[in-house]
């Protein structure tokens, strides 16, 4: 069986965790990753200005449900105050843990001295920490960061020290700079660096797409625990290959005609929980309807066409003929 590490008060079993995704990881994605074994799950991230400002979707963002535990709602702000006073209003919610946004590359965010902008400025980083500490009273409170700024400024171990002062549990590290987003190589280096030079416990984070790039990251960096972003894009069951290896098990992964009924079953889920009207709430299922059908046969063609569906009974036919085709495709070479 795998081992378990503690989060403040909170018991998480050491296989691997969702990471947040914004426009991704909703409550459907985060409900399907626990359920193929993802050991915590992370929220998108809420603006902690808006929800202070009565956000109208801060309790779609907030809730958690028993179906996601343990998991953190994360915040992202620039604020000391404002996240002090963001954290008292999540509360309310009962989340596990509040985990704090210092690492997000994208514009709108860093323009407002959020996300990843904070590498930039470790004493602000460590009193929005320390704010938030505070405020969550017995809930532990995280923090995810990236290696640093840009390649002249790599200072996680810096920014890992001051926000362990600062009072925060664990900190999640992206082993890329800001300025590479998401591309070129993670750095494992660094997140061996920061495991060294702090107490608390340590995520991993950063091109684990599969059991042997988790095993990997667990090996090379020592950390308590991987995450996984990207690399769960129409795979949910990617936890479960983890889990599998970690514990010495065989792990089979699903065959074409189970992944696209994982595919349906993850649409019909989105559907259900959206408060849009099928065709809207269609719209947001595409990309994932998409991701499902990648490394197969004949994909690309099929991708295009998951952009085009509008309704969920598309979605089953689409589903029928890419199953349809893999056989086809498989008898012909066997024939």
């Amino acid at each position: 069986m795998a081992d378990t590490i503690k989060i403040g008060r909170v018991s998480i079993k050491k296989t691997a965790a969702l990471a947040p995704m914004a426009g991704v990881a909703d409550r459907a994605y985060r409900l399907m990753c626990k359920e193929f074994g993802a050991a915590y799950a992370v929220s998108e991230m809420v603006s902690a200005k808006g929800i202070c400002y009565s956000d109208r979707k801060t309790a779609e963002l907030c809730t958690v449900t028993d179906g996601e535990r343990p998991m953190a709602v994360q915040l992202f702000g620039s604020e000391p105050d404002f996240m002090a006073e963001a954290v008292k209003i999540v509360l309310e919610y009962e989340p596990d843990i509040i985990d704090i946004n210092m690492g997000c590359p994208v514009p709108k965010v860093v323009g407002t001295g959020a996300g990843s902008a904070l590498m930039k400025d470790i004493p602000l980083a460590a009193d929005i920490t320390a704010a938030a500490v505070k405020a969550a009273g017995e809930v532990p409170v995280t923090v995810k960061i990236r290696s640093g700024w840009n390649a002249e400024s790599i200072n996680a171990v810096e920014m890992a020290k001051a926000l362990e002062a600062s009072g925060a549990a664990a900190i999640a590290v992206h082993g890329r700079t800001r300025d590479q987003f998401y591309s070129g190589k993670a750095d494992s280096g660094i997140i061996r660096e920061v495991k060294a030079a702090v107490s608390i416990p340590v995520i991993g984070n950063g091109d684990i797409t599969d059991a042997a790039s988790a095993l990997a990251m667990y090996e090379q960096t020592g950390c308590d625990l991987v995450m996984i972003g990207r690399g769960s894009y129409g795979r949910p069951f990617v936890f479960e290959e983890v889990e599998a290896a970690l514990e010495g098990r065989e792990y089979a992964p699903p065959t074409v005609e189970e992944r696209m009924e994982i595919m349906l079953r993850h649409i019909r889920m989105m559907l259900d929980m959206s408060p849009k009207c099928e065709e809207m709430a269609m719209h947001e299922a595409r990309k994932h309807a998409a991701w499902y059908m990648n490394g197969f046969y004949g994909s690309a063609k099929f991708r295009g066409r998951c952009y085009q569906l509008s309704s969920y009974a598309e979605a089953e036919a689409l589903a029928g003929e890419f199953i349809q085709l893999q056989s086809d495709r498989m008898h012909k070479s066997f024939g």
